[in-house]
């Protein structure tokens, strides 16, 4: 996939979709794009737990716990992403 001004597209097809990271690249299953390392398994925890904590607030149960998991996951991604950018990673 080429992205940026006309004249100065970048392919981003062999690099990671969050950190930009461009070798040890993995698909998940069911998900577009591909992922380094980290970022795949952080990826794939924050699915499960997505699936977990509406499990929870379905049943009624306490689900804090699992939100501040996720949000700990999330800034990680976060980080990693912004770093990309600044090319600091």
């Amino acid at each position: 996939m080429l992205i940026g001004p006309k004249g100065t597209e970048c392919d981003l097809s062999g690099q990671c979709n969050v950190c930009g990271h461009r070798r040890d690249l993995f698909e998940l299953p069911g998900r577009p794009g591909k992922y380094c390392l980290q970022c795949s398994a952080d990826v794939a925890t924050a699915i499960l737990l997505t699936a977990e904590i509406d499990a929870a607030t379905l049943d009624g149960r306490n689900s804090n716990e699992l939100v501040d998991e996720f949000a700990a996951i999330s800034g990680r991604m976060l980080e990693r992403a912004q770093s990309a950018e600044l090319g600091n990673f």
